[in-house]
């Protein structure tokens, strides 16, 4: 029926709008579509494992491969073994977010309408032109082809928008210049897509929830109207 993707730097509020808002709206499902494995209610048994070994192995439990960063651009993963695991993690990477657009259609055949929390294209968008060591991983750049030339884009995307030093505040982790960073990237990539909003979340949250529902209804009514 409608996809629909809440997107924004952290602090904007993305997944307690996102919930809320599918309480208030008929027929909507919530379908998580972030990295943060435990963030996630829906996942591939081979993602599952994956979340069991880093947590075994003290890792952040998300679903991106390994930062590489240290390296020289262009280089790879230091040792054989570094570059398989990479590889492997962005094959499943790749596995885990056409499985949940899947999900997300299967919900849609079923009439609903789905509202993403976090949408993988919004959150890897900046980094397809990076130059870092990831991008001499085969995987990687499949990975991040599929996405840009092949994965489904939704039908509205809402972005949650606030002041850098608000959304610092709500949640302080990194530094205010890489919120403000995030928030801009976001924006830009926003102007040169169709069906999107902006949503200022600088305001009590009851007010944002039904600003954003309101915008929701309004485009499922509008889509229905064109058949």
């Amino acid at each position: 029926m409608l996809a629909v993707a809440l997107v924004g730097a952290d602090g904007a509020g993305k997944t307690t709008i996102a919930r809320q808002v599918t309480a208030l709206v008929p027929q909507a499902r919530y379908l998580y579509m972030g990295v943060n494995l435990e963030a996630s209610h829906v996942m591939l048994p081979s993602t599952r494992l994956v979340l069991e070994v880093k947590r075994a192995m003290g890792g952040r439990p998300d679903l991106s491969a390994p930062r590489t960063d240290h390296l020289t651009p262009g280089a790879r993963p230091r040792g054989v073994l570094g570059t398989v695991r990479a590889e492997v993690r962005y094959a499943n990477q790749i596995a885990e977010e056409w499985f949940r657009q899947l999900v997300a259609w299967y919900y849609l055949r079923r009439g609903s309408i789905v509202i993403f929390d976090r949408h993988f294209l919004w959150d890897y968008h900046a980094s397809f032109s990076d130059a870092g060591a990831d991008r001499a991983l085969r995987m990687r750049r499949l990975h991040d082809r599929l996405l840009r030339r092949l994965y489904p884009r939704p039908d509205l995307i809402i972005c949650l928008d606030a002041p850098a030093e608000v959304l610092y505040a709500r949640k302080g982790e990194g530094t205010m210049e890489d919120r403000e960073r995030r928030r801009r990237e976001y924006l830009e990539f926003g102007a040169r897509t169709d069906n999107f909003v902006v949503i200022d979340v600088d305001r009590p949250q009851e007010v944002v929830i039904r600003d954003v529902a309101d915008t929701i209804a309004r485009s499922a009514t509008a889509k229905d109207d064109r058949g």
